[in-house]
């Protein structure tokens, strides 16, 4: 027989609303009345009925996330960021995937509805039909990560992949070299375009003279792979190599490490991202570090405050304070073996 929320009440000795709030997370409850309700809870293994929590609160106590893909460091850490917020306030995470393809995305967006209390959304791509966002905006919270053009009336966090990319652009010139190749992106991809922009345009300011090298490249290790092997077949050989992000980069240091050319010694090499691998392959590699895991845990609080507000639930302080609009998370530089001043040294 199932054990229900009156049988933890009258363990606990106290009333069905207080058992209520406390397995809620609400702020409305004693310490020592609080810890008294979680250890009956635990003991006698109650679980929380879902379709009645959501019948009688009108909340599913879940929250949505739609990710371009699900393949790929960035979007576990990414993920692993959003679920321990949810985590602290006792919610669930349902996760779908538009696996990069623009023209799913509505499908996934749509799956959403009425499965969950709030929605973060990345929709990196320029051709996204932001249409669909805002009438689920309407409808439901909705947070927006790293989306070209959000709309005013919807929430939106995003990385500062323009000024980041410049930064890498700066350190590189800086090391000494001039002849600087970049792997970027998917075209039609916006944080892709953005670390195109930021190398173009730190590379016009500081080297006015240095044409532009730019190779394809699809955000994945082998693109970053072929890349680096057309710039070995080059008939002149840069001194440096930015890859619009880390996986792009570690692919271009097999084709390198295969060629028997040294890295950082005979061609440097730079990533963005900074995702774990990044510190574990030889060289290590010299990156922008975006903090994946709070970049995904920051949109959970904007998300929530959003929620809190539209539904009058208390949330924790922190997340009051949380601004409407975050400031972009601005990447740091990581400067590792695969990225130093010509002839030694950082």
């Amino acid at each position: 027989m199932s054990v229900t929320i009156k049988d933890v009440a009258r363990a606990a000795q106290v009333s069905v609303a207080t058992v209520s709030r406390t397995l809620n997370g609400h702020g409305n409850v004693a310490e020592d009345v609080r810890r008294r309700v979680l250890a009956v809870a635990n003991d006698l293994r109650y679980t929380p009925h879902a379709a009645a929590r959501s019948l009688s609160s009108r909340r599913t106590h879940t929250l949505g996330v739609v990710l371009p893909d699900l393949h790929g460091e960035f979007f576990s850490e990414l993920v692993r960021g959003v679920d321990l917020v949810a985590r602290e306030h006792r919610l669930h995470l349902l996760v779908s995937s538009y696996h990069g393809r623009p023209d799913e995305q509505v499908a996934a967006l749509r799956a959403m509805r009425g499965r969950v209390d709030g929605l973060l959304v990345m929709s990196p791509y320029a051709a996204a039909q932001v249409s669909i966002v805002e009438e689920l905006a309407s409808a439901l919270p909705v947070v927006l990560i790293n989306t070209q053009d959000a709309s005013p009336d919807v929430l939106s966090l995003s990385v500062d992949n323009y000024g980041g990319a410049q930064a890498m652009t700066e350190h590189l010139v800086a090391c000494g070299h001039r002849r600087i190749a970049f792997i970027a992106g998917p075209e039609d991809n916006f944080d892709a375009h953005e670390r195109l922009r930021g190398y173009r345009e730190a590379l016009a300011r500081l080297l006015p003279d240095a044409a532009e090298w730019v190779l394809p490249g699809a955000f994945d290790e082998a693109s970053g792979h072929a890349a680096g092997q057309a710039l070995l077949a080059a008939g002149q050989r840069p001194d440096a190599v930015f890859a619009a992000n880390d996986m792009m980069a570690l692919g271009c240091l097999f084709s390198f490490v295969q060629a028997g050319v040294k890295v950082p010694d005979d061609i440097a090499l730079a990533g963005f991202d900074d995702i774990p691998l990044a510190r574990y392959v030889h060289p290590t590699l010299t990156t922008m570090r975006v903090n994946i895991a709070q970049l995904g845990a920051r949109a959970a609080r904007l998300l929530l405050t959003r929620l809190s507000a539209d539904t009058g639930v208390q949330e924790s302080q922190h997340n009051q304070e949380e601004p409407r609009r975050s400031e972009p998370l601005r990447p740091e530089l990581i400067v590792r073996e695969s990225g130093v001043r010509r002839g030694g040294g950082a």
